[in-house]
């Protein structure tokens, strides 16, 4: 089995001291979330998070928030159908030649909010002080949507 993620990861590890646990899987929650709304989760994962998934639609809950109360903190193959995980095995995770040519999702997420920071005069102090807001997951989500189409291109998808 593959796991892609587990916010214990984060927050088990060199985690900043006054963040909550959450902020280690707020990442996570925007790529999940992301595939919840293009439909690239599991059978399974609809199933036993049907109620969830339906709050996560509605934005009556965050991504991170999903990963945490739905699916213990883990993100796995078992969460994604194949083609989730054929595009998660290439864009989550770090090192791939897809991400070498375009790029991964964690310097996405990293570029995107490091950018935005810049534009305030701000920087964050981690990666995990990046808020697990919608405002942000709509930014991200269009990152996401891109790689998705590039992915689907340099796979011959389309």
């Amino acid at each position: 089995m593959t796991k892609y993620d587990d916010a214990s990861w984060h927050y088990g590890g060199d985690f900043p001291e006054g963040l909550p646990e959450k902020n280690g899987a707020t990442h996570t929650g925007m790529f999940l979330n992301w595939c919840v709304a293009n439909d690239l989760v599991s059978e399974e994962l609809k199933e036993d998070s049907y109620d969830e998934i339906e709050k996560l639609k509605r934005r009556e809950m965050t991504g991170a928030e999903f990963i945490l109360e739905s699916m213990d903190g883990k993100f796995s193959e078992y969460d994604l159908n194949d083609m989730g995980n054929a595009f998660a095995r290439d864009y989550y995770v770090d090192e791939t030649d897809f991400a070498d040519k375009f790029s991964s999702f964690a310097t996405d997420y990293i570029n995107l909010f490091d950018s935005i920071a810049e534009e305030s005069d701000f920087e964050y102090e981690t990666f995990y002080h990046i808020e697990d807001t919608y405002e942000n997951y709509d930014l991200m989500k269009q990152i996401i949507g891109h790689r998705f189409m590039e992915w689907k291109e340099y796979k011959n998808l389309n």
